[in-house]
């Protein structure tokens, strides 16, 4: 679960006092266990509401009002985002916080909504709207949402890892010069990249190859595999193919876990359309990622 850990102001902070050289040196140590435990997402301070302006929602008026604000009890001077197994957990963090004012502090932990909080009321379009919205909020492009079919697949397939996935492009090298020619082919000239086969410690399988017609036979060397027709967000990838891996991962590391979706235990690929430019390195380069129904 997600938390947002609200720090409370106090008179000095909407003073605008600045914390002391020791308060900053403890606070960096504590967000450097927060970091190294995986807990924290994001954190920041606050300048004080003097600094601040508020905006009043009345019918179909909205009123400004410049701060300062009064009841500094109820005024926020900083927040993290953590991410933890449970209420417990953050509570747990919470109490190694240092004091982050001179005066008596406060936080306060406040569970984030998820998309399975909201029920049936959040239906699969609004589901998928937002998810494009975290999508660019990311630096991606819009994703679209789209029912593959199947694909009989073919092409030369290796076993990699996080470590070696760099090696992947010599792959596409060797395959490169099949490309148009392999008996039984279709779809022109597009072709397919296949993360499949998943194991431990990051491990994949990568099928370099392109869609061929049922029924036909495997040259020699090739490895075939079908997958099964799907629902995929779609991310267009619009840099350089050298950058491609920094969009893989945005999507599977940022986007996908909170994106509100249910990522498919299955193949996820790459499709490298008949616009994709192998001298350029650009255009026609997309990212299919593999939806729960």
């Amino acid at each position: 679960m997600k938390v947002m850990v609200i720090v409370k102001a106090s008179p000095a902070s909407e003073a605008g006092e600045m914390p002391s050289q020791q308060l900053l040196t403890e606070m960096g140590q504590f967000n450097e266990e927060l970091v190294k435990a995986g807990v924290m997402l994001a954190g920041e301070g606050l300048h004080p509401s003097s600094k601040g302006a508020r905006v009043s929602f009345g019918g179909k008026s909205h009123v400004v009002t410049d701060g300062p604000f009064t009841e500094t009890k109820e005024l926020i001077a900083g927040f993290w985002i953590w991410q933890v197994k449970s209420l417990a957990e953050a509570i747990d963090w919470a109490k190694r916080c240092p004091n982050p004012h001179n005066d008596p502090g406060e936080l306060e932990i406040r569970p984030i909504f998820s998309a399975e909080d909201f029920g049936e009321a959040l239906t699969p379009e609004l589901r998928e709207q937002e998810a494009s919205i975290r999508a660019q909020a990311l630096g991606l492009v819009a994703p679209r949402f789209e029912q593959g079919r199947q694909l009989n697949l073919a092409g030369m397939n290796e076993r990699f890892n996080a470590e070696t996935r760099a090696k992947i492009p010599e792959l596409w090298h060797r395959f490169a010069p099949h490309i148009g020619k392999v008996p039984g082919q279709v779809g022109g000239l597009t072709t397919y990249g296949v993360c499949w086969n998943t194991g431990p410690n990051h491990e994949f399988d990568y099928l370099a190859g392109v869609e061929m017609s049922e029924g036909s036979p495997i040259p020699a060397g090739f490895s075939q595999l079908t997958i099964p027709p799907r629902r995929y967000a779609v991310f267009t990838h619009d840099k350089h193919i050298s950058a491609l891996p920094q969009t893989i991962d945005t999507v599977w590391c940022k986007w996908a876990p909170d994106c509100g979706l249910k990522i498919a235990k299955a193949p996820c690929y790459e499709r490298y359309t008949e616009e994709f430019n192998p001298e350029t390195g650009f255009g026609g380069t997309e990212l299919w990622v593999p939806l729960e129904s």
